[in-house]
């Protein structure tokens, strides 16, 4: 068993769960999940001895990690990750995203290790104005001006990895921090109409969780610097992929920060942005849901 170590932040949270069953598969690294469990869950815990989940804030990291020379990279995904909500819970959002970030940077900066950190399609559309629509998306656009200018500064090296839509295992089903297709998915087993925002043509490109991991993992071991975007070729509307669970359907008021189409990366910085088209068809993976729903 390898020394070194892989620290995922929001390690118990969707993406974060299928990256350490991800790295467990391909590596012999140990591994360290920092987590404050807002919507990250124990019940995502992997039973592997190489892996030690600690409940924490990201802001406290100097303060958790006795041993940084044993990391060698951090996958930041930790952060306040919801539109609609960060408007309910603003200071929350840029606690999370914006303090908590830096000191993850501050801390991979200090070290010198390398950081590889989500970013999000909510801040690209309408030719990137879309970054001010929510404090979720304008945190986010934020935090890329700050890895930007780190790089200039500090030579600070990272990758970034735009996420859309993600779907797949251990998504969160049911409460404000639930996804789309979760939301989807927990009405249906329920019973119940699925709930579509109105006017419910807005559009979004979704990517399973598996196209996305492969991708973050392609990305450490790269390690060529680069933005990355990962995402499917075909975008749908929200209630096109409501009707794929050929289920009743109830509209919901029009909501505030809510986006009317889905964008592939487009950014001005000088990184080369390599696009990565998943694998997994969205309708394959709902007509398999409602197959084994129905067993």
């Amino acid at each position: 068993m390898s020394k070194k170590k892989i620290l995922v932040t929001g390690g118990a949270g969707f993406v974060g769960t299928n990256l350490i069953q991800k790295f467990l598969k391909k590596t012999n690294y140990k591994i360290i999940s920092l987590d404050n469990y807002s919507s990250g869950s124990k019940k995502n815990h992997v039973n592997d001895k190489r892996v030690k989940y600690i409940s924490g804030k990201t802001v406290d990291i100097q303060k958790i990690i006795k041993k940084p020379k044993d990391i060698i990279a951090v996958f930041h995904f930790g952060e306040f990750a919801r539109i609609y909500q960060s408007f309910l819970k603003m200071n929350e959002c840029l606690d999370s995203n914006s303090v908590g970030s830096n000191a993850i940077f501050n801390f991979c900066l200090q070290n010198r290790i390398k950081l590889i950190y989500s970013a999000t399609s909510a801040s690209l559309g309408n030719k990137g104005d879309d970054k001010n629509l929510s404090p979720y998306a304008f945190s986010k656009a934020k935090n890329l001006e700050l890895l930007e200018n780190l790089k200039k500064w500090f030579k600070f090296k990272y990758e970034v990895i735009y996420f859309y839509n993600v779907y797949g295992p251990n998504q969160i089903c049911s409460g404000p921090m639930s996804t789309v297709i979760g939301i989807f998915e927990h009405h249906y087993k329920k019973q119940k109409p699925l709930p579509v925002v109105k006017p419910g043509t807005q559009t979004r490109r979704f990517t399973h969780i598996d196209d996305t991991v492969n991708v973050c993992y392609e990305a450490w071991k790269r390690n060529k610097c680069c933005y990355y975007s990962v995402t499917h070729k075909k975008s749908y509307s929200v209630l096109n992929v409501a009707k794929m669970f050929k289920s009743k359907i109830i509209y919901l008021k029009p909501r505030i920060g809510e986006r009317y189409a889905s964008a592939l990366t487009r950014i001005s910085q000088n990184n080369k942005i390599i696009r990565k088209y998943g694998k997994i068809n969205l309708k394959d993976y709902i007509r398999s849901f409602i197959k084994k729903s129905n067993l």
